[in-house]
């Protein structure tokens, strides 16, 4: 059997694996896909197990047959069993007549066992039978059926919690857990945020035929702080939402955040803050929430001063001005008002490079720790430190 590289991987199945997490993922990919061995993938809601199991059976020697995807989740529990291994005729009042299950027709290629947490607790007992001996039952049958299966499960659920609740079989737990693949939340893997947004942008352009003006830097580091509680799913929601609501102009900073808050707060969950820019992670340290609450603070007033010097400099423009003072000294007073502010306010570059020098200092000039307490990837530190002539 052919072997790939992870580029190999990364290129065929449209994988992006800039981080070192996700390399590490692909490495156990590499290493499992040519056995036939129980795995098991964990990992957050919209981080990528699918795409994990399509890849570990397109590898395998069985790729030339099917795959079968089944949501644990999404099948009614009084019928559950009956999807799984199938039914014979009779069986139950609506069995008219025979039928295979998920299993039988994944014969001799792979089943893909999506949300495996929720299966009820009769099911496992089958599903641990198929598992060490493959054999199952359908459904109203008394005679056993051998099947040629590979099994990949996955769940976002916290196997070793369900075992404690008696809601998981412990053998079983034990039975999947021989391979376990964790795939990481995207905020674990800043590094792949913006190959991400490239990838999905160019895949929705390219199909959707929108104008696209790109995202600026300061725009990318705002996706790169952004916590995405959905992972790389909500990622690509929120790049295609972009584009189609900024088409053919190059997207801010500012319409991230205001995209992001406004999504936030029609989507208000007890794990956040609500917060105008970005929602902050109730879970962060008080010296990390402090940090990130001063510097959107920063960031605000900034904006307000902005603004106000914007409105000092239009006024000359609006048509019914009152004038408190002469128009020439009325002018020379605007400038002034407006140069004081400016010179008294620090731009964001004094500020990103004040954050990034105490970082820095704090950490003893070790970059991966800076980058790790500022919230940003390495690759994006390294940029401003060498922006910013550190």
């Amino acid at each position: 059997m052919q072997q790939y590289s992870i580029e190999d991987i990364c290129e065929r199945f449209g994988i992006i694996a800039e981080s070192m997490e996700m390399r590490e993922v692909l490495h156990v990919v590499q290493q499992v896909a040519a056995s036939d061995i129980t795995v098991l993938i964990t990992g957050e809601s919209g981080s990528g197990k699918e795409i994990i199991a399509t890849t570990i059976h397109k590898l395998s020697h069985r790729a030339d047959k099917e795959m079968i995807s089944v949501n644990c989740g999404a099948i009614p529990e009084g019928i559950i069993e009956s999807e799984l291994f199938g039914h014979e005729k009779g069986a139950f009042t609506s069995a008219s007549d025979q039928r295979k299950g998920y299993f039988e027709l994944a014969d001799k290629g792979t089943i893909f066992l999506d949300e495996i947490g929720e299966l009820p607790l009769q099911t496992q007992v089958k599903f641990l039978r198929v598992l060490e001996n493959g054999e199952f039952m359908r459904v109203g049958g008394g005679q056993p059926r051998k099947v040629d299966v590979r099994v990949i499960a996955a769940t976002n659920k916290n196997i070793e919690e369900e075992v404690s609740a008696k809601r998981f079989r412990e053998d079983l737990y034990y039975r999947l857990r021989s391979i376990n693949i964790r795939i990481p939340p995207l905020r674990e893997r800043q590094d792949d945020i913006v190959p991400l947004v490239k990838k999905f942008a160019g895949e929705f352009v390219q199909s959707s035929k929108m104008s696209y003006g790109g995202f600026s830097a300061h725009a990318m580091d705002v996706l790169i702080g952004y916590e995405w509680p959905g992972n790389v799913r909500e990622l690509r929601n929120v790049v295609e939402s972009l584009i189609v609501l900024e088409p053919g102009r190059e997207i801010q900073a500012e319409d991230v955040r205001r995209f992001l808050s406004k999504m936030h707060r029609s989507n208000v969950s007890s794990n956040y803050s609500d917060n105008v820019h970005l929602p902050v992670h109730l879970h962060k340290s008080s010296e990390q929430a402090e940090r990130e609450l001063i510097y959107r603070a920063l960031l605000e007033m900034r904006n307000d001063i902005l603004e106000l010097k914007d409105f000092l400099m239009n006024r000359n423009n609006e048509p019914h001005r009152v004038h408190l003072l002469p128009p020439s000294a009325q002018n020379v007073h605007d400038r002034n008002v407006k140069n004081e502010m400016i010179e008294e306010l620090p731009s964001i570059e004094e500020m990103e490079k004040s954050l990034i020098n105490e970082a820095l200092r704090r950490t003893g000039g070790r970059r991966r720790e800076a980058a790790h307490a500022l919230q940003i990837s390495e690759r994006t530190l390294y940029r401003k430190i060498k922006e910013y002539g550190l």
